[in-house]
């Protein structure tokens, strides 16, 4: 079964391009179109589609607030926002309001089909690379614990947070592959996650960045 989309943007064109992008993969169907929040929340609840590819910025309810109301509905749809901003308001809000995703408009030919896959099968924390970059600043400095991390943690996991592979978090902070290794099971334990986007996520979604 093709992954099911509902999109929603409010400007035509912007549709139109996101569609034929999607519709080039063979495993994603676009099923619905909407320019406005209501909208948005009715043909989630009429078409119940894999996965709501979400503009923040619409006439009406905006797009946070869709995706606060489907998560207090209980809905099933994976929600990945798209938005033109990548600021830590925006973020945060919309990770905490049960977004799977955060894609930046002008990033998404190259990650949109990527990420509309991997939230359908309900991985979390698709951001852009943009998104992945702020999120890496915003760690940046940091030096007292959070969460009960260690400085040692918070820096592996902002070297997580920008996309670093285990061998080249131990070139940048000058320990082995096998110490990454442990403070990142470490940081699992602590923040009570699986992974090292769960992690990530946890801590924009929990605003201690």
């Amino acid at each position: 079964m093709p992954t099911s989309v509902v999109l929603v943007d409010d400007h035509p064109v912007v549709r139109a391009g996101i569609k034929n992008l999607l519709e080039r993969a063979p495993d994603i169907v676009v099923i619905g179109e909407a320019s406005d929040g209501n909208d948005a929340l009715k043909m989630v609840t009429d078409l119940s589609p894999d996965v709501l590819l979400l503009d923040m910025e619409l006439p009406g309810i905006s797009g946070s607030e869709v995706a606060q109301k489907l998560q207090k509905a209980g809905a099933q749809t994976k929600i990945l926002a798209l938005s033109a901003h990548d600021d830590k308001q925006y973020i945060q809000e919309l990770l905490a309001n049960g977004a799977a995703g955060y894609l930046v408009k002008e990033e998404v030919p190259e990650a949109i089909v990527e990420a509309v896959r991997g939230v359908s099968r309900g991985e979390k924390g698709w951001v852009s690379r943009r998104v992945a970059a702020q999120m890496s600043t915003w760690m940046g400095g940091e030096t007292q614990e959070r969460n009960g991390l260690t400085t040692r943690e918070v820096q592996v996991l902002q070297n997580v947070v920008a996309g670093k592979t285990n061998q080249e978090i131990g070139l940048t902070l000058g320990i082995s592959e096998k110490t990454v290794e442990k403070h990142l099971e470490g940081i699992f334990g602590k923040l009570g996650v699986a992974s090292r986007v769960e992690a990530a996520v946890r801590a924009v979604r929990e605003g201690w960045l």
